[in-house]
């Protein structure tokens, strides 16, 4: 029998389930949880280790540290779904524009999304949100323009395989409009890989966020968000870890999570899981 240290499918999705669903809790109920106003500034505690009234510590402005990461949630996840609602928004109509037409408009569509493609899309969305400026609707546009170009490309490929099934030739032989086959069965059937997709890429749209806001480009202080803690934890990485360690668990466990889940339904949808 052979063994393998793979986590099953099934227990890919619940344990990232649980974990994704615990972090999307803490940012719904934040303001009811939350120990202490994430905003709430107090230099006599400034840099305080954890203890009961601060788990985590404070920061250099005397903010608690769980409270700030509790808000922070809200802001670093609901950014992070914005950006990828966006960039489905875009790709998801273009790819399957691309695949089911196909001839001279898919090879314009194609072509842009080459040329898009031939510059590196993080160097590209940095260079979009500087000239927008910083701040995490700015972000949100950069993102959006840049990276809806891969899933387009992957989404226009499944289109390729599924517009060539019986079922579709079918429909076709029965009189249905482009329309209605496009809707009635090219996008149901594509759902579930975009959804396959969308979940695994979520952790990278994560981590993106949280690093431009890292370099200043993302969202500003003092707004409770993970990249802003980590950028602002610099100059306390020797003396004062927590401030550091705590957001860059935080980011890391929720990253893992959706990896889990991305996962468990990509293995569920080859019958491997």
């Amino acid at each position: 029998m052979k063994r393998g240290c793979k986590i099953p499918g099934n227990a890919a999705i619940w344990t990232g389930g649980l974990i994704v669903i615990g972090f999307i809790a803490v940012g719904i109920f934040a303001p009811y949880i939350a120990p202490w106003d994430p905003l709430k500034v107090n230099l006599d505690m400034k840099l305080a280790g954890p203890s009961g009234n601060y788990p985590f510590g404070t920061d250099q402005m005397g903010r608690d540290i769980l409270s700030r990461l509790m808000y922070g949630t809200r802001t670093s996840l609901f950014y992070s779904v914005a950006v990828l609602g966006a960039m489905l928004a875009v790709s998801v109509p273009v790819g399957i524009v691309a695949g089911y037409v196909g001839g001279k408009v898919d090879h314009i569509i194609m072509r842009f999304i080459d040329i898009l493609l031939a510059f590196p899309s993080l160097i590209l969305s940095l260079a979009i949100t500087g000239m927008l400026g910083p701040g995490l609707l700015n972000l949100l546009l950069a993102f959006a323009s840049v990276w809806w170009t891969g899933y387009a490309r992957i989404i226009r490929g499944m289109v390729l395989q599924i517009k060539e099934k019986d079922y579709i030739t079918a429909a076709r032989a029965g009189g249905a409009t482009h329309l209605q086959i496009v809707l009635r069965h090219v996008l149901p059937h594509a759902v579930s890989p975009i959804i396959v997709l969308a979940s695994v890429e979520i952790g990278t749209i994560i981590l993106s966020v949280s690093g431009l806001s890292f370099l200043g480009l993302g969202a500003q202080p003092p707004t409770p968000e993970w990249g802003v803690m980590l950028s602002d934890s610099r100059p306390y990485m020797q003396t004062d870890p927590q401030l550091m360690l705590f957001p860059g668990l935080t980011v890391m466990v929720v990253v893992l999570g959706f990896n889990l889940v991305g996962e468990g339904l990509r293995r569920m949808l080859r019958g491997t899981g």
